[in-house]
C-alpha cells in the first residue's frame, strides 16, 4: 500500500458498503502500529479507551481520561494521516449531558484531528449522539457488550442471546440511527442479530466485533491480533501472528547475551581511532 493513498472520507465508506465491500478496522494507539496500519491500507482506525487495559495495564477502561485519549489519538493521527480516525469517548466525558459530550467529542476534532467519535449506549444516550452530530461532528454508536457499563451487563459477556434483549439491541441501533450515528458497533452479539440490524440500517453501516461476518464490516483489538495483550485473548480474536512470542523470545535472548557477555559485538558501537585516543591520554597528562 502506498505511503500516498487518498484520505479515506465518510462518502468512500458508504461507496464500499453500496458495493458489498467490506470496510476492515482496528484499534490503534501508538505511532508505529499506525505507520504500520498507514501502509496496509486498513480504512478505519479506532483510538479505543481499550487502551487503558491495553497499553496503561487497567483491569478496565474506565480511569481513562480524556488526556489520555487525546494523546494516544494524536500519535495515531501522525502515524496515519489518511485513515478515518475515530477517537473513544472515554468515561464520563459524555454521561453527564449534552453539553459535556459535545465539549469532548469537539477536543477529538480539534486537539487530535480525528474524522469522528464514537460513544457507548442506546436510546438513553441518542441525544447525545444527536447534539454531536448536530455540533458537526460524525459520530459512531457501540451496542452490545459496552465495557463501561460491563459492571451492570453481568461482565464481560454475548449480549441479546434472548429475545427481549435481543430486540431492545434492535430498539437502540434505530435510535441511533436517527439520532444521526454515521455507524454503529456492534460488540459480542449474536451473529443473527447483527445480520438483523445491518439488514435494517438504511443511513449507518454496521461494524462487527465477534458479532458475526454479515456486518458492512470488521473490528479487532489490535493486541489481541498479534499476542500482545498477556491477561487473556477473547475468543472472537483471531491471531494473525505471535508478535507477544517473537518478542518475548527477542527479550529472554537479550538478557542471555547480555549475560553471558556475548553482546555487544564490535558492530554493535562506535570507536575512536588510535592517533586521537593516543592524543586524548597526553591531554590528560
Amino acid at each position: 500500500m502506498s505511503q500516498t493513498r487518498k484520505k479515506v472520507t465518510l462518502p468512500y465508506l458508504f461507496d464500499k458498503v453500496a458495493h458489498g465491500e467490506p470496510i476492515t478496522m482496528l484499534t490503534c494507539y501508538d505511532y508505529p502500529t499506525a505507520y504500520f496500519q498507514e501502509q496496509a491500507g486498513i480504512d478505519m482506525i479506532l483510538v479505543g479507551d481499550s487502551l487503558g487495559m491495553t497499553m496503561l495495564g487497567y483491569d478496565s477502561t474506565l480511569p481513562v481520561t480524556m488526556d489520555d485519549m487525546i494523546r494516544h489519538a494524536q500519535a495515531v493521527r501522525r502515524g496515519s494521516p489518511n485513515a478515518w480516525l475515530i477517537g473513544d469517548m472515554p468515561y464520563m466525558s459524555y454521561q453527564p449531558s449534552v453539553e459535556t459530550a459535545i465539549r469532548n467529542a469537539g477536543r477529538f476534532m480539534a486537539e487530535a484531528g480525528c474524522d469522528a467519535i464514537k460513544l457507548e449506549g442506546g436510546a438513553e444516550m441518542a441525544d447525545r449522539m444527536r447534539g454531536i452530530v448536530n455540533a458537526g461532528i460524525p459520530a459512531m454508536g457501540h451496542l452490545g457488550l459496552t465495557p463501561q457499563s460491563a459492571s451492570a451487563l453481568g461482565g464481560f459477556r454475548v449480549q441479546g442471546r434472548d429475545a427481549r434483549r435481543a430486540k431492545k439491541i434492535l430498539e437502540d441501533a434505530r435510535a441511533l440511527e436517527e439520532a444521526g450515528a454515521y455507524a454503529i458497533l456492534l460488540e459480542m452479539v449474536p451473529d443473527r442479530i447483527c445480520r438483523l440490524v445491518s439488514e435494517r440500517a438504511k443511513n449507518c453501516f454496521i461494524i462487527s466485533l465477534g458479532s458475526g461476518p454479515d456486518a458492512h464490516g470488521q473490528l479487532l483489538i489490535y493486541h489481541d491480533m498479534f499476542g500482545l495483550y498477556p491477561k487473556f485473548k477473547p475468543r472472537m480474536a483471531k491471531v494473525f501472528g505471535n508478535a507477544g512470542e517473537v518478542i518475548l523470545n527477542g527479550l529472554k535472548q537479550y538478557v542471555a547475551e547480555v549475560s553471558g557477555k556475548q553482546f555487544p559485538q564490535a558492530d554493535n558501537y562506535f570507536s575512536i581511532s588510535d592517533e586521537e585516543y593516543t592524543e586524548l591520554l597526553s591531554l590528560l597528562d
